[in-house]
């Protein structure tokens, strides 16, 4: 990744479905704008890792970040709006974490975390991450070497150090 503590978020789109199921898009500055932020970067939605371990971690501690200060917790995978949502549901996320889609990589390639997962058939995907950005600023990011490893990014680990 070439996105380091201190920088900016880049100036990209995400995709995700409102309340009636439009698809919408949004800026993730705009998504980050003065508020204390943890991006979740998961390699793709419904996968094992993301689903067992990643995900569902920001869930169940979900209390312990407010109580950091985060005051939203996004989930970003490259997924399309539909797939992100119905994961949501499927995780039963409520209205902890917002799901948004980055079907066309814009925002996983101009941060520098994509990664070649054509060999199993996936494609280019993200690499795992989760940073804590502060008015889009990055102020901490953690990043697996291996996409099906959920360690630095977990919550239980993260949360500890921010």
């Amino acid at each position: 990744m070439k996105l380091k503590v201190g920088d900016k978020l880049p100036d990209s789109e995400l995709f995700y479905l409102d309340e009636n199921n439009n698809v919408k898009k949004i800026n993730i500055l705009e998504l980050c704008k003065n508020e204390k932020t943890i991006i979740l970067g998961m390699p793709g939605a419904f996968t094992k890792t993301c689903s067992a371990l990643h995900l569902p971690g920001y869930i169940k501690n979900y209390d312990l970040a407010q109580k950091k200060g985060v005051s939203k917790i996004i989930c970003i995978a490259v997924n399309d709006p539909n797939v992100m949502k119905a994961w949501g549901e499927n995780q039963n996320i409520e209205n902890k974490i917002f799901m948004a889609g980055d079907p066309f990589l814009q925002f996983t390639k101009s941060i520098g975390a994509e990664v070649d997962k054509f060999e199993k058939g996936l494609g280019t995907r993200s690499t795992r991450y989760t940073m804590l950005v502060q008015n889009g600023e990055v102020k901490k990011v953690e990043e697996e070497k291996e996409t099906a490893t959920c360690e630095l990014s977990a919550a239980e680990n993260f949360l500890k150090t921010i």
